[in-house]
């Protein structure tokens, strides 16, 4: 006998947006040789520049195992650059290469043009809370 669950599978639906929004973004990213967790750790050099590993598993979503394998593979096709942190040498930061940087300034002209799409289908009201009920939902799970 199925079970009756009286809410919907948030979980289910969360993966599901998120693979309707990466079809439009995957292409590119596939285009110039990316993976998804390749393009999450270049993102967030992008945005703050020469990062210590631990913050970049953390905003990237890629556990710390996983990282190093795909710091190796990125390093190897010269976008990033790991090296001991000067302040504390128990601890490694990687930034972006001139390659990556470039890379990340090209393809954010695809993926703001589709965000810039999304708000004009969605509506600026829409979006924008859209945004802030996700970031309200994170918050309320990371407290409990």
């Amino acid at each position: 006998m199925p079970t009756a669950f009286a809410h919907r599978n948030l979980p289910r639906l969360l993966l599901q947006a998120r693979e309707a929004v990466m079809v439009h973004t995957r292409p590119s990213l596939r285009e110039h040789g990316l993976s998804d967790q390749q393009w999450r750790v270049l993102r967030v050099l992008g945005e703050h520049g020469t990062v210590e590993t631990g913050r970049v598993a953390r905003e990237a979503y890629i556990l710390g195992p996983s990282l190093t394998g795909v710091l190796a593979r990125m390093e190897r096709d010269g976008l990033v650059q790991r090296e001991r942190d000067p302040s504390d040498q128990r601890r490694t930061v990687v930034e972006a290469t001139a390659r990556g940087r470039k890379l990340v300034h090209r393809l954010s002209d695809t993926i703001e043009a589709h965000y810039r799409w999304l708000e004009k289908s969605l509506g600026k009201d829409k979006l924008a809370q859209l945004y802030t009920l996700l970031d309200e939902l994170i918050e309320l799970e990371v407290e409990s």
